[in-house]
């Protein structure tokens, strides 16, 4: 038995990471239905308290386990179950998208991340809370670390199960900060792709210029096997970097809003990084940056609106008066020269960006503003997010932070467009480093 192996079993399955669950089930140690069962035994003890499921049910899961563990087949994520999002289709489970005008809707098919994850050998346990339409009323889904405060949103069930040690993998989106800051709430890792890598296929549109599929998981490596598979592609282990990373601190102009236990925080991990090694510089963005939530605003509400004009002329009464006075209200008052400039604008900011990374490998920077704050009606503040969102580079979560109340608390790390896989193999650094 390797040291991994021999890590997993002393550890109940429900806390195996993907990566541990697919080694074990395909070396026969393990049944499909066995993990399957761990799950949902941890699930029916905790559920009540985090309520990160909408829609859940053991015996499909049973089933599902039960075929994989009779067809004897090999697969990158065999046995482990992953939750998704529900806002995203299943041929087999409802998909409501969070609002009362899809009760019962029930999609044909898989979308595309949900079928790859199948033919891996993935077990879909179920559809995870979501916001209404994946924006901003939220869910009943609590913080798993304390049932008083919000899990972040709009992936709020999706990061819930995962830092509950529900599920070990599961998919949310992202358009503004719907991955990363509910990762970094619940204690999990996040990640957002370089914009139009994975496919987004089967999955309910808020803005098309700026959504992706979110990955959450309790590893970087299980990110990376996650990415792989959803890619269509032949996993391949992180590498190691070939030498300590140059880091680029970048506090960005939103640092005031941050707490000051984060500020805190980040200031000291960013110079245990520099004693581990990593050469640290000061990243300052343009100034041009400062109107970044704006352009992001005017893009994404508009394109929101647009998406959703059977809802607002056959549901108007069905939406929330959250959504209605805030993002369609916005979006409906957009003009197209209001949109096209703002896109324009964020095609100049994302030119900006390389000059602004300059030698460095990767950014380190903020991935919320504190802990999950108390109360369910929002789901924290977006922004830290928005600036690598509209910029289409590739982020990730780490949850290496507790603040002064005990919670998670993440550092967001940034890499260049499409270097995806540089951005795993300094993660993996940079959290080892913060760990050690």
């Amino acid at each position: 038995m390797s040291a991994s192996q021999a890590g997993a079993s002393a550890r109940p399955i429900n806390e195996w990471t993907a990566s541990e669950i697919a080694r074990a089930v395909n070396d026969g140690t393990v049944t499909c239905e066995a993990v399957a069962r761990a799950c949902l035994d941890h699930i029916a003890a905790r559920e009540p308290q985090v309520q990160a499921w909408h829609f859940l049910d053991p015996e499909l899961v049973i089933a599902q386990a039960k075929a994989l563990d009779r067809s004897g087949k090999r697969g990158p994520l065999q046995g482990v179950p992953f939750g998704i999002k529900d806002i995203i289709d299943s041929f087999d489970m409802p998909t409501e998208y969070g609002s009362p005008i899809y009760v019962g809707h029930r999609p044909r098919s898989d979308a595309a991340c949900v079928a790859l994850g199948r033919r891996a050998g993935g077990i879909l346990m179920g559809k995870t809370v979501t916001t209404e339409f994946a924006n901003v009323f939220p869910g009943k889904t609590r913080n798993p670390f304390d049932p008083t405060r919000t899990p972040g949103g709009s992936s709020s069930g999706s990061a819930a199960a995962v830092g509950d040690c529900m599920v070990p993998l599961s998919i949310g989106t992202q358009t503004t900060g719907s991955t990363i800051r509910p990762a970094s709430f619940c204690g999990a890792f996040g990640y957002r792709p370089t914009h139009g890598d994975l496919r987004t296929v089967g999955v309910k549109e808020a803005a098309g210029s700026l959504d992706t599929l979110g990955l959450i998981a309790r590893s970087i490596d299980d990110i990376a096997l996650y990415r792989d598979v959803l890619l269509g592609a032949t996993p391949e282990p992180i590498a190691d970097l070939p030498r300590a990373p140059r880091i680029g601190f970048c506090r960005t102009h939103l640092w005031s809003t941050l707490e000051p236990t984060t500020q805190a925080l980040l200031e000291q991990a960013a110079r245990k990084l520099e004693r581990a090694g990593a050469t640290l510089v000061d990243v300052d963005l343009p100034k041009d940056f400062e109107e970044i939530e704006t352009v992001h605003r005017a893009v994404s509400s508009f394109e929101f609106a647009r998406n959703f004009t059977f809802e607002i002329d056959h549901h108007w009464e069905k939406i929330s008066e959250k959504l209605r006075n805030g993002r369609l209200k916005h979006g409906l008052a957009c003009t197209f020269d209001q949109y096209l400039a703002a896109r324009n604008a964020a095609e100049r900011l994302r030119a900006m960006l390389p000059q602004s990374f300059g030698d460095c490998d990767i950014l380190f920077t903020a991935a919320a503003t504190g802990e999950a704050p108390v109360g369910l009606e929002s789901t924290g503040n977006a922004a830290p997010s928005a600036i690598w969102t509209t910029t289409h580079v590739p982020q990730a979560t780490l949850p290496v932070f507790t603040g002064p109340n005990g919670l998670p608390i993440g550092a967001q790390v940034v890499a260049r467009r499409n270097e995806d896989r540089k951005l795993f193999s300094a993660s993996r650094w940079v959290y080892d480093k913060l760990m050690a």
